[in-house]
């Protein structure tokens, strides 16, 4: 097994041609996404006179399907559709994606319709995301270089999130829901037709390599839950996704206490991602000369206080100015967790645990959204002081979880080759007999 890989300029743009625009399209049409997520809530709260209980429970429910994404992941990593590997769930999820969102334009608004659909939308993309970050974590391993595909993933996905949370207010207000989901079923069909693509520096081997090698269906079970990286990688994703007050209890304080327009809560959220974009540039250049460890200890020191001063935020204007320093003190950890989570992926089987880390993070989310939500509503005058105390604690959590990961991943910087690293893939994949 090689100890080093030297990527020429062609295939590095290559390789970030290929993930830049496939990361583009995924996240612009993700149901999960601003534009999606934002838009319904909207039509909950503006045509189905919804609360903010119930706006949350909505989001908690048709999430589901992303609380088990390690099954689609798992899925991913054994089953090869049209022998295609990762093209093939492209090939055939996006359409089914689409036609879901076209049903959904072509259907009066209600909340059985909105939930059903968002439920099969939520479903029929797991599928595709398990093929998209399995691939990309696999790419990560084998060429070393988790840490800059990292960076593109996150400097690329928030650009939709940042149009979409942008623009999801104004469309809400000046748009219709059939024309916004029609658009959403034009775009995901853009996804469905990047099955087509199979460019050397992505493909060429790709499944050859001992890192996706695979046992059998047992074996790959008992390697998954034997893998000791793969559960702090998970606690960190859990913690710092755990933001009671984030996002129900942050529309409805903006909203109803502050009385800003439905616009104000998208600004907010566009501002607040858009300022994790420098910071992602700043890890780019870090991430290859400061070993991961490090990067992962600053960063979780750096979020602690991150959600504080929301507490003092008494109008529109000063939730808009905060937002951006807000955002930018996230940028680092967030950076270093996925990077880590690239780097702890086992041989085999890395759409599992990419997909374990999501399913980590919509529980977190649309958990602690419900409880901010909870919280929010004890107590009319510090309700929201309540959810950023609340936050605040769980993200110091996250400094004793830090100890449980395994040094080699965190003992070197991206590009760096680490020979037990190496070791341990070549230790796992000889455990149990290879599949046929």
């Amino acid at each position: 097994m090689t100890t080093t890989y030297v990527q020429d300029g062609r295939d590095a743009r290559q390789t970030y041609l290929y993930f830049g625009a496939l990361t583009f399209l995924l996240y612009l049409a993700t149901p999960s996404g601003y534009l999606v997520d934002i838009s319904t809530s909207y039509m909950l709260k503006n045509h189905l006179h919804a609360s903010a209980a119930q706006v949350s429970v909505f989001r908690l429910l048709t999430a589901v399907p992303t609380y088990f994404a390690f099954i689609f992941g798992f899925l991913r990593d054994t089953w090869n559709p049209l022998g295609l590997r990762d093209r093939g769930y492209f090939l055939i999820f996006a359409p089914l994606t689409a036609v879901v969102f076209l049903w959904m334009a072509l259907s009066p608004i209600s909340y059985p319709a909105l939930f059903g659909g968002m439920f099969l939308v939520m479903l029929a993309s797991r599928l595709i995301g398990a093929a998209y970050s399995g691939l990309m974590a696999l790419t990560g391993q084998e060429k070393l270089m988790s840490g800059r595909l990292t960076v593109l993933w996150q400097i690329v996905a928030y650009i939709p999130v940042l149009a979409g949370a942008a623009a999801s207010g104004y469309l809400t207000e000046h748009v219709s829901a059939s024309t916004i989901f029609l658009c959403l079923a034009v775009l995901t069909v853009g996804i469905g037709a990047m099955g087509l693509w199979k460019p050397r520096a992505v493909f060429a081997g790709a499944y050859d390599a001992p890192q996706a090698r695979g046992t059998s269906i047992v074996g790959d079970l008992k390697r998954l839950v034997k893998h000791k990286a793969i559960y702090p990688a998970a606690l960190l994703m859990f913690l710092f996704s755990f933001a009671p007050g984030g996002q129900t209890p942050l529309q409805y304080y903006l909203t109803n206490h502050l009385h800003a327009s439905d616009a104000i809560y998208g600004d907010f959220q566009a501002i607040f991602v858009a300022s994790f974009i420098p910071v992602f540039l700043i890890y780019g250049w870090l991430c290859k000369r400061v070993r991961l460890g490090k990067l992962l200890v600053w960063g979780i020191i750096i979020s602690i206080p991150q959600m504080i001063p929301l507490a003092f935020i008494h109008t529109p204007t000063e939730a808009l100015i905060l937002a951006a320093p807000i955002g930018a003190m996230g940028g680092i950890v967030t950076g270093a967790m996925w990077d880590l989570a690239m780097r702890s992926c086992p041989p085999g089987l890395q759409g599992t645990l990419m997909m374990l880390i999501e399913a980590a993070f919509a529980l977190s989310t649309r958990g602690s959204d419900l409880l901010g939500s909870v919280i929010y509503a004890s107590s009319p005058t510090y309700g929201f002081t309540y959810c950023v105390i609340a936050i605040t604690i769980v993200y110091a959590l996250m400094l004793p979880v830090v100890m449980l990961i395994p040094k080699h991943l965190l003992a070197t910087t991206d590009g760096q080759a680490s020979p037990e690293a190496e070791a341990e893939v070549l230790r796992e994949i000889a455990e149990t007999p290879a599949t046929a």
